[in-house]
């Protein structure tokens, strides 16, 4: 059933939950360094605010793709953004009572809000296969431009809140637990038709699935991609501190670099359609390479802004890109499994990169840091440019 005006509206509501989503993010990736270093018994567990965060999104996301396959997306979405509401509850009372474990608690159960809003850009792909096929590559780079609301506004807010109650950064979590009541209430709008089991059609093992060429690359790269750049994002705020920078510097530069990670969503799928999904991921790998040069040369405010505005364009040509193959590995039947173990691998990958941000910076600093990106990101290139040569003989052939 074609309904492009349906399509829209759909698209729109999904547009605005991924935007509230990274108010959300954002603003933790913006405080939970600094709340964790006001509240952590050790510098060096500065980040494990962040790392739990990151675990209970990773423990979550594939529940989460089986649990919004039986009871359907809207379901999963206002679910997760209730756990968003009670996680920032917890946290904001982990700095009234001056707790390291509660604090770390909420941001677990934050985590669980996260593993659920991932979904939001493959039910871009639902909203697109129900009622629009033609804007499948766009629709899942409008939804992640929705991200730009995030680095917008999200250091702004942190900001605004950090002082507003008598505890520091109280007031932001108390801000990020009505935002996720305002994405639960937009949530309830979303109309997205569930595929039953008698219309899925067969399904493959996943160990067949997984052994494609363009399953494996598009894994790999999404993995790398969040992998590299969550290393270097969560350590920046920690590495400008360091380097003399005052909160409301590195909130500027976290800020520039989410609009540099969305904003190009208005145009990537365009350009996936034009050039190809895999031009776009080598692009968004040599962007990632320009930024591990630009940080490696010096630790000046527009040395961090430069690496991290060029961080977020390499995230995006590579996740957008990525996400976009993945798409074309797996038929109706099979997609919860295969966006499941794709976004369980992503955030494993980020357990280990965000864990090791801290310790990193402290026994490195942040040049050398960045560095330890390098293979990831060569690897992910190396894929990459593996199955372009793949395919141009099958496609010579065909």
């Amino acid at each position: 059933m074609s309904n492009p005006s349906l399509a829209k509206k759909q698209l729109a509501l999904l547009v605005a939950c991924q935007a509230l989503l990274y108010v959300n993010n954002v603003t933790l990736i913006s405080v939970n360094a600094l709340t964790g270093l006001l509240l952590s018994p050790n510098p060096l567990l500065a980040t494990v605010p962040i790392t739990t965060y990151i675990i209970g999104s990773s423990l979550t996301t594939l529940p989460a793709s089986f649990a919004m396959a039986r009871w359907g997306r809207r379901a999963g979405f206002m679910f997760g953004s209730l756990m968003g509401l009670a996680g920032t509850l917890m946290a904001a009372s982990a700095m009234f009572v001056h707790s390291f474990v509660l604090l770390c608690a909420g941001t677990f159960v934050i985590g669980l809000y996260n593993a659920f809003a991932q979904y939001l850009r493959f039910a871009a792909v639902d909203v697109a296969d129900a009622y629009d096929k033609s804007i499948k590559e766009r629709a899942i780079s409008w939804v992640l431009a929705g991200g730009l609301a995030g680095g917008i506004v999200g250091p702004e807010m942190s900001k605004l809140t950090r002082e507003a109650l008598p505890i520091t950064f109280a007031g932001t979590y108390v801000g990020l637990a009505v935002v996720a009541a305002v994405a639960c209430l937009i949530a309830s709008r979303l109309r997205i038709p569930q595929v039953s089991h008698a219309d899925a059609g067969p399904t493959r093992p996943l160990k067949e699935i997984a052994t494609q060429p363009a399953f494996i690359v598009a894994v790999l790269v999404g993995a790398v991609s969040y992998g590299a750049m969550n290393l270097l994002m969560t350590a920046t705020p920690l590495a400008m501190k360091v380097c003399g920078f005052g909160y409301p510097d590195s909130a500027d530069v976290i800020k520039w670099h989410v609009v540099a990670m969305f904003a190009p969503g208005f145009v990537t799928g365009s350009l996936i359609r034009r050039f190809g999904m895999l031009q776009i991921m080598v692009t968004g790998c040599l962007l990632m390479f320009g930024t591990m040069a630009i940080a490696h040369a010096g630790v000046t405010y527009w040395h961090f802004w430069g690496a991290l505005v060029l961080l977020g364009i390499g995230w995006n040509f590579m996740f957008v890109g990525a996400t976009t193959l993945l798409t074309t590995t797996y038929s109706a039947g099979e997609k919860a499994k295969v966006q499941g173990v794709n976004d369980l691998t992503i955030w494993t990958t980020m357990i280990t990169s965000s864990a090791s941000s801290g310790a990193l910076i402290s026994s490195t600093g942040w040049t050398d840091l960045n560095l330890y990106a390098l293979p990831a990101v060569a690897a992910a290139l190396a894929a990459i440019l593996w199955l372009k040569a793949r395919r141009v003989p099958a496609a010579a052939t065909a």
